[in-house]
């Protein structure tokens, strides 16, 4: 596909989207001559197999927020969506600032969402099949703002798919996909992932915090597990399915829960300051899974 930038070495390729929000295209595990899919795969419609979330993650609710003793409007971003959603950072082109056969570097210049003026940086790299993916951000805004950063990568789910991923709660959400509560996750054993568990038949589009940054995903008809390990900035995470029937879930380690500007979470950056957070997924196929 025209304007694709590829990564590969011996157990791995990645194929990145610089000009849609420096997404990931594809990232592929190379088994014995096959390739197998860690991540969604674009396929033609404007689908990523992972958005980067910068300035923030997830919803503003009330038309903005209040900052400083300031209020600052912000409008929906997406079209169908009620709220501003995860910012401009996936809907902007970057530029490829550097690369080589195992990593690369895009720049976004000018991000300019609401009252946000910022640079950003994202940073992949591969080693030995696993993928190492450093976002930061520099408010430009010229007043002190706060901010928040994640990763949005989309995963084949398939009938034998187990989530593992350690929470301490569940934030629960309205019609309206804003948070009403927060409540104990051994409270909701389907939602439960203490323990490699089955992920839920029905719609699940919660966050969870108390994680422990660790997550390991198994798909046994594929004999592949991955495992996600987050920096300490994201200690939270956002799972998203539909239903039993998608062949798809997200889950999303992000720096702050739903609608935290009404709330906390977020980072306040004076003008000229950064913010970094990292992801790194990591694959092995087994025989036995």
């Amino acid at each position: 596909m025209a304007g694709l930038l590829e990564l590969r070495d011996d157990r791995a390729r990645l194929v990145l989207a610089p000009q849609k929000g420096a997404a990931i295209a594809r990232f592929d595990a190379l088994v014995c001559g096959a390739t197998v899919p860690l991540l969604r795969s674009d396929d033609g419609t404007g689908a990523s197999g992972c958005q980067l979330l910068v300035p923030w993650s997830n919803r503003i609710s009330g038309g903005g927020f209040a900052f400083d003793g300031r209020f600052h409007a912000i409008e929906p971003n997406v079209p169908g969506e009620a709220f501003p959603i995860h910012g401009d950072g996936f809907q902007r082109e970057w530029r490829i600032a550097s690369h080589s056969a195992t990593e690369a570097e895009l720049v976004l210049d000018a991000g300019e969402i609401g009252p946000y003026r910022y640079t950003a940086r994202v940073a992949y790299a591969l080693h030995d099949g696993a993928l190492d993916a450093t976002l930061t951000v520099e408010n430009r805004t010229g007043i002190r703002l706060p901010y928040g950063l994640g990763f949005h990568p989309w995963f084949p789910r398939s009938a034998g798919t187990t989530l593992e991923a350690k929470a301490a709660r569940v934030w629960l959400e309205d019609k309206h996909h804003l948070p009403v509560g927060v409540a104990p996750v051994a409270d909701y054993p389907a939602w439960n992932f203490s323990n490699a568990s089955l992920l839920p038949r029905s719609w699940v589009n919660n966050a969870f915090d108390g994680w422990d940054r660790r997550a390991r995903i198994t798909r046994p008809e594929d004999r592949i597990a991955i495992s996600l390990t987050a920096s300490p900035l994201l200690d939270v995470f956002i799972l998203y399915s539909p239903s039993q029937d998608a062949d798809f879930f997200c889950f999303e380690p992000v720096s702050h829960t739903v609608d935290a500007h009404h709330g906390k979470g977020l980072t306040p950056l004076e003008h000229g300051a950064t913010l970094s957070a990292n992801m790194r997924l990591d694959w092995r196929s087994a025989a036995s899974l």
